[in-house]
């Protein structure tokens, strides 16, 4: 929803799209006049932009009410959102991410199950986003979390994509497990590559040792502190000479 944009929204997408600094997510507000479908592209635009309650305010759409909700933590009024949905990789993606915010035992099995609803229905999206999901679990054995986050690498060459920046975000974090430097370098990509005020941006300053900054970003986006979790993980020892995988660059 970052690229081509109705020009009814040029405004609105110029507002959100503003520094973390010079954004006021109170000051938004909805062009007049707007079919439902535009109204829904704004909504789009403002989970993108990192303004989920304005996302709430604006959208019908089960899903996309139900990702606005888990920015900001609500991961009772995302799983109502989704009570009536039909299952497909994209629900079932959307009910893991609630039980990893809520630190259900169950969130890696629910985050598998979307993996495979994903490979199943070709959905490269859906995908991307189950194994970086399943990545954040797997931090207490790295090489694990890179076995794992290579599929989504794969994923994204294969359909001719850049790599997702929160999927580049949480590998930067597994590879400082391992190597400082390595990690810091996929942080800097996944930083430039991230929308301002989303999970991405946040745990690439983490990854590169910027708090302040990142705890400015989360704030003004209404992030949830789930979504970087995984990061107080601590680091195992790892033998020597373990297989290297395609995320380890």
């Amino acid at each position: 929803m970052a690229g081509v944009t109705d020009p009814l929204l040029n405004d609105l997408r110029a507002a959100l799209s503003l520094p973390t600094g010079a954004f006021r997510a109170v000051d938004l507000s909805l062009p007049a006049g707007l079919t439902a479908v535009q109204s829904e592209e704004a909504a789009a635009l403002a989970l993108h932009w990192g303004a989920p309650r304005a996302a709430l305010a604006w959208s019908h759409d089960p899903l996309r009410r139900a990702a606005a909700h888990l920015r900001v933590g609500e991961s009772g009024p995302a799983m109502a959102e989704l009570a009536g949905e039909p299952v497909g990789a994209r629900v079932a993606l959307l009910r893991a991410r609630a039980a990893a915010l809520t630190g259900a035992q169950d969130a890696p099995i629910l985050a598998a199950q979307a993996r495979a609803l994903a490979r199943k229905e070709g959905d490269s999206a859906a995908l991307i986003a189950a194994v970086t999901l399943l990545a954040e679990g797997e931090q207490a054995d790295p090489y694990a979390a890179l076995r794992t986050l290579a599929e989504g690498l794969k994923v994204a060459e294969i359909v001719g994509q850049s790599a997702d920046p929160h999927l580049l975000a949480v590998l930067a974090h597994t590879q400082g497990r391992l190597n400082v430097r390595k990690g810091q370098g996929t942080a800097a990509k996944a930083l430039e590559r991230s929308a301002p005020r989303s999970p991405a941006r946040v745990l690439a300053l983490l990854a590169l040792g910027r708090p302040d900054e990142a705890f400015a970003e989360a704030r003004a986006g209404d992030l949830h502190s789930g979504w970087w979790a995984f990061t107080a993980a601590p680091t195992p020892s790892t033998p020597a000479g373990t297989a290297r995988t395609a995320a380890d660059g």
